[in-house]
């Protein structure tokens, strides 16, 4: 799926959820998959994640500071939908749906 897709919506969830995460943005940082957004749906689910990124990961030289724009986190749908939107309409493509 990760393939063709065109943007990543996550929500809350479990382990399955966050390996859907990290593989996207592994294909992505890897360029291995052309750049779609990634977005996090609950900034208080998610604030404890972004920020062992950027203390942890960031800080240990494990990702790079360009890695933690691979992703937004928003707390409503109509956000979800606006990273999206701006993200296509920056890049001038268009969504295939």
């Amino acid at each position: 799926f990760t393939k063709y897709s065109q943007g990543f919506v996550v929500l809350p969830g479990g382990f399955g959820t966050c390996d859907e995460l990290f593989e996207a943005l592994t294909l992505i940082q890897t360029g291995k998959i052309a750049h779609f957004p990634i977005v996090l749906v609950g900034k208080d689910y998610c604030k404890d994640l972004d920020a062992w990124f950027k203390k942890t990961m960031l800080k240990n030289g494990t990702i790079s500071e360009d890695d933690t724009n691979l992703y937004e986190i928003v707390d409503t749908a109509d956000d979800a939908v606006a990273v999206i939107s701006e993200f296509y309409e920056k890049y001038k493509l268009k969504p295939n749906f």
